[in-house]
Protein backbone atom coordinates (compact mmCIF):
# COMPACT_ATOMS: atom_id res chain seq x y z
CA UNK A 1 0.00 0.00 0.00
CA UNK A 2 1.77 2.99 -0.95
CA UNK A 3 0.53 6.71 0.47
CA UNK A 4 -1.92 7.38 -1.65
CA UNK A 5 -3.84 4.13 -1.09
CA UNK A 6 -3.31 4.56 2.63
CA UNK A 7 -5.30 8.01 2.08
CA UNK A 8 -7.95 6.84 0.71
CA UNK A 9 -8.37 4.07 2.94
CA UNK A 10 -8.15 6.36 6.01
CA UNK A 11 -10.74 8.69 4.22
CA UNK A 12 -13.17 5.50 3.84
CA UNK A 13 -12.45 4.17 7.22
CA UNK A 14 -12.72 7.85 9.20
CA UNK A 15 -15.72 9.00 7.41
CA UNK A 16 -13.68 12.08 5.90
CA UNK A 17 -12.36 13.96 2.49
CA UNK A 18 -9.12 12.28 0.95
CA UNK A 19 -7.66 16.40 1.59
CA UNK A 20 -8.41 15.73 5.60
CA UNK A 21 -7.37 12.48 5.73
CA UNK A 22 -3.89 13.50 3.83
CA UNK A 23 -3.27 16.77 5.66
CA UNK A 24 -3.86 14.49 9.17
CA UNK A 25 -1.85 11.88 7.73
CA UNK A 26 0.62 14.80 6.71
CA UNK A 27 0.33 15.89 10.18
CA UNK A 28 1.41 12.88 11.87
CA UNK A 29 4.81 12.43 9.87
CA UNK A 30 5.75 15.85 10.64
CA UNK A 31 4.60 14.85 14.62
CA UNK A 32 6.76 11.70 14.71
CA UNK A 33 9.78 13.28 12.57
CA UNK A 34 9.57 16.42 14.40
CA UNK A 35 9.98 14.45 17.76
CA UNK A 36 12.53 11.74 16.89
CA UNK A 37 14.72 14.78 15.64
CA UNK A 38 14.86 15.95 19.11
CA UNK A 39 15.82 12.53 20.28
CA UNK A 40 12.19 11.79 21.70
CA UNK A 41 10.48 8.16 21.27
CA UNK A 42 6.92 8.00 19.82
CA UNK A 43 5.04 5.40 21.20
CA UNK A 44 1.24 4.42 19.95
CA UNK A 45 0.18 1.74 22.85
CA UNK A 46 -0.99 -1.18 21.35
CA UNK A 47 0.38 -0.57 17.66
CA UNK A 48 4.13 0.60 18.11
CA UNK A 49 7.27 2.55 18.76
CA UNK A 50 9.50 4.79 17.00
CA UNK A 51 12.18 5.46 17.73
CA UNK A 52 16.00 6.15 17.04
CA UNK A 53 18.73 3.92 17.12
CA UNK A 54 22.26 5.06 17.75
CA UNK A 55 25.27 2.88 16.05
CA UNK A 56 28.74 3.36 17.50
CA UNK A 57 31.92 4.43 15.17
CA UNK A 58 33.08 1.01 14.13
CA UNK A 59 36.16 -0.33 11.64
CA UNK A 60 34.68 -2.82 8.89
CA UNK A 61 36.25 -4.55 5.89
CA UNK A 62 35.82 -3.43 2.53
CA UNK A 63 35.33 -6.56 0.41
CA UNK A 64 35.99 -4.24 -2.75
CA UNK A 65 39.24 -2.97 -1.79
CA UNK A 66 40.40 -5.57 1.02
CA UNK A 67 41.12 -2.49 3.62
CA UNK A 68 39.44 -1.97 7.01
CA UNK A 69 37.39 1.26 6.61
CA UNK A 70 36.18 3.28 9.76
CA UNK A 71 32.61 4.05 10.00
CA UNK A 72 31.55 7.29 11.74
CA UNK A 73 28.31 6.89 14.23
CA UNK A 74 24.97 7.17 12.75
CA UNK A 75 21.79 6.98 13.81
CA UNK A 76 18.48 5.76 12.24
CA UNK A 77 14.71 5.44 12.65
CA UNK A 78 13.53 2.32 13.90
CA UNK A 79 10.01 1.17 14.61
CA UNK A 80 9.15 -1.60 16.79
CA UNK A 81 5.48 -3.60 16.55
CA UNK A 82 3.77 -3.97 19.78
CA UNK A 83 2.06 -6.74 21.24
CA UNK A 84 -1.15 -6.33 19.48
CA UNK A 85 -0.19 -5.55 16.48
CA UNK A 86 2.41 -8.87 16.23
CA UNK A 87 -0.75 -10.80 17.29
CA UNK A 88 -2.92 -9.41 14.55
CA UNK A 89 -0.70 -9.86 11.73
CA UNK A 90 -0.01 -13.58 12.68
CA UNK A 91 -3.53 -14.72 13.14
Amino acid sequence: MNKTQLIENLSKFGGTTKKESKEFLDAFIHVVTKALKKGDSVQIVGFGKFEIKYRKPRKTYNPLTHQMMHLKASSTPSFRAGKSLKVAVSS
